[in-house]
């Protein structure tokens, strides 16, 4: 989304309110398709003291699957954004300052890269979640797995003689 500032350039206290929303369905993400639902963007732009900031907040509810037990889940992000906006600047090795085009923003682009730059490579269902067993596949967070732990060969011997002392006793 394009978004023209001309008429608050040169009016300080002047200030421009947005809203739109971001389809983001396409974007594959680890083989997924997280952002099923649009992502609404909110924001302002406003002169302050003759310096034009933009402000937006990005924000959706994504479709994930745990990394640990598999289990799909609704998972909310949300993303804040500043940025300086100017007409020209000195040294184009200012990342924080982004160069308008014949007064306009594409703030419908820089909301894109923030969300997506901002969504997790790894996704829990919960902090504590205890994943699947790999021997038996059992959910660990629903019950306990009923597989015999294996004994590590180098510690083999040792397991023996644990076993002779408990059967001892």
């Amino acid at each position: 989304m394009l978004l023209n500032v001309q008429r608050i350039i040169n009016a300080p206290g002047e200030r421009m309110d947005f809203q739109f929303a971001l389809d983001l369905s396409d974007v594959d993400f680890g083989g997924l398709y997280p952002a099923q639902n649009p992502v609404v963007v909110t924001g302002d732009v406003r002169n302050t003291a003759g310096m034009l900031l933009l402000a937006f907040t990005a924000g959706s509810t994504l479709k994930s699957v745990c990394d640990r037990c598999l289990k799909s889940f609704d998972n909310p992000l949300s993303v804040q954004c500043e940025y300086a906006l100017a007409e020209r600047v000195e040294s184009e090795d200012n990342d924080e300052i982004i160069v308008l085009k014949d007064g306009c923003v594409d703030v419908g682009e820089l909301a894109r890269t923030a969300f997506i730059l901002e969504m997790d490579t790894k996704t829990l269902c919960s902090e504590d979640c205890r994943g699947i067993c790999p021997g038996c596949g059992v959910d660990l967070n629903q019950g306990s797995c009923t597989c015999q732990k294996q004994v590590d060969p180098r510690l083999a011997v040792l397991a023996q003689l644990l076993e002779k002392d408990k059967n001892k006793r």
